[in-house]
């Protein structure tokens, strides 16, 4: 990746958009993917029962953030 707000970083957010963490995978940070995968899936996951359904809060505002951090994510330059 280029840097911040290169194509890369662009299709990256895009693809945050529909799994979040996939981004971040494609930008090869694994352990960031996986992370906002989890978190977001446990937070949806949990929101799907009418008990916690407040959930999904959390889980909206932690896939806005995956979507984010892939969009301004920089590598670290050489």
């Amino acid at each position: 990746m280029a840097g911040q707000g290169s194509g890369g970083n662009v299709i990256a957010a895009i693809c945050n958009i529909f799994i979040p963490g996939l981004g971040q995978l494609v930008q090869g940070r694994i352990l960031a993917a996986l992370l906002f995968f989890v978190l977001v899936s446990v937070c949806y996951g949990m929101a799907a029962t009418v008990i916690l359904i407040f959930m999904w809060i959390p889980g909206a505002l932690l896939h806005l953030w995956a979507i984010i951090d892939a969009a301004k994510f920089r590598s670290p330059g050489i």
